[in-house]
C-alpha cells in the first residue's frame, strides 16, 4: 500500500514540474536560448566562486591569478549579454 502511495506522490511531483516549466516559459525557448541561459548561469556561479576565493586568498600571486580569472569571466558575461541588450 505504501509503495503505491509513494509512486503516486512521485507522479504528482513530475506533473507539477512539467506544469511549472510550461508556466515559466522554459518550454518556449529554443535550444540555442536554453544553451545561452545555461552558459550565463555557469559564468555567474563561477564568478561568485572566484570572488569568494579572492576573499580567502593569502598569497598575492594567487590573488592576481584570481583577478585575471574574474576579468575573463566578466569579459565573457559582457560578450554573452551584448546580443540580449541590443534586442530591447
Amino acid at each position: 500500500m505504501a509503495r503505491g502511495w509513494e509512486s503516486k506522490a512521485v507522479e504528482d511531483q513530475m506533473e507539477e514540474a512539467k506544469r511549472s516549466r510550461r508556466d515559466d516559459g522554459r518550454d518556449d525557448l529554443s535550444p540555442a536560448a536554453l544553451e545561452l541561459r545555461q552558459r550565463l548561469e555557469t559564468l555567474r556561479l563561477s564568478r561568485s566562486r572566484v570572488i569568494e576565493q579572492m576573499a580567502r586568498a593569502r598569497s598575492e600571486a594567487h590573488r592576481q591569478m584570481l583577478s585575471r580569472s574574474l576579468a575573463e569571466i566578466d569579459r565573457q558575461l559582457a560578450e554573452l549579454n551584448r546580443p540580449l541588450s541590443s534586442d530591447f
